[in-house]
């Protein structure tokens, strides 16, 4: 099977896969005050992270238009799989279905699948492996969209983040979770159902609400053994490991894989915070 997994930049690829060219980013676009940061191979974390602390206003995100998808399924891949952020948190699903309408008036009927992740980061690259393993295991291209579907109703997501400025800010969270959160030092545990936002517990500093996390993921996993535990760390790689020990110490997984956050990730999880996904 010739193939291309697409996904929008909240797809927080390892560095090993942004060197495999079976993999495509279509960069949304940063807002911080009057700066604009395009979110490509050319983003500069650190950097990034200097401007949200320095700038009063929020910073915001921009989808990619329609036609930056349409250009990237023009390519000899004959199935093109696209994972996108949640429609809930972005534009992003709506933009790639579009594309996929205006390449087909153009070109004709192509397998090209669009998926809206219902989660981020690293819910979308768990998507992407699973789609990388069910190709490499000689699945059609309908079976394994029959496949991700279901997968992706089973996948859990769950987060904790240093702050919830960002998410409330941009509409993600009401105004009184953030305040207990700030406030108090209370660390909400999240997590998402159908690609909203929940919050399911939360705990007295982001270390004691990292272990409950992890608790509350492994009562609710099943067999994690057959399982692959995504976790995505926002500048704080010994938080990321410090997961993934707790988790091991409480199941047994057949993959684990931790990455970094890009841009768009950078953005809602703050400096130091941890996505996961079972």
């Amino acid at each position: 099977m010739t193939y291309k997994i697409i996904g929008d930049s909240c797809l927080d690829l390892t560095e090993e896969l942004k060197k495999d060219s079976h993999f495509q980013m279509i960069p949304l676009t940063l807002q911080v005050g009057d700066t604009q940061v395009i979110d490509d191979e050319t983003f500069d974390q650190a950097a990034f992270l200097k401007l949200v602390r320095e700038n009063e206003e929020c910073p915001k995100t921009a989808c990619p238009s329609p036609e930056k998808f349409k250009e990237a399924y023009e390519c000899e891949a004959e199935n093109i799989f696209v994972i996108t952020l949640s429609e809930h948190l972005s534009g992003s699903y709506n933009a790639a279905v579009v594309g996929k309408q205006l390449y087909e008036e153009e070109h004709g009927p192509k397998n090209i699948a669009v998926i809206g992740s219902d989660s981020a980061s690293a819910g979308e690259l768990n998507i992407a492996l699973r789609i990388r393993d069910l190709i490499e295991a000689g699945k059609s291209f309908q079976d394994i969209v029959e496949d991700i579907m279901v997968y992706r109703e089973e996948m859990k997501t769950y987060f904790v983040l240093e702050s919830l400025d960002t998410l409330r800010k941009n509409g993600r969270l009401t105004g009184l979770q953030a305040f207990f959160a700030t406030a108090l030092n209370i660390k909400p545990i999240m997590s998402a159902a159908h690609g909203v936002i929940i919050k399911l517990e939360q705990a007295r500093g982001i270390n004691k609400a990292l272990m409950r996390m992890t608790e509350i993921a492994m009562k609710h996993g099943g067999d994690t053994a057959k399982k692959r535990l995504v976790i995505a760390h926002c500048n704080n790689p010994e938080r990321a490991q410090m997961v993934k020990d707790a988790m091991c110490r409480l199941g047994k997984f057949k993959d684990i894989v931790i990455t970094e956050t890009a841009g768009v990730a950078t953005v809602y999880a703050n400096d130091g915070g941890i996505v996961m996904t079972i």
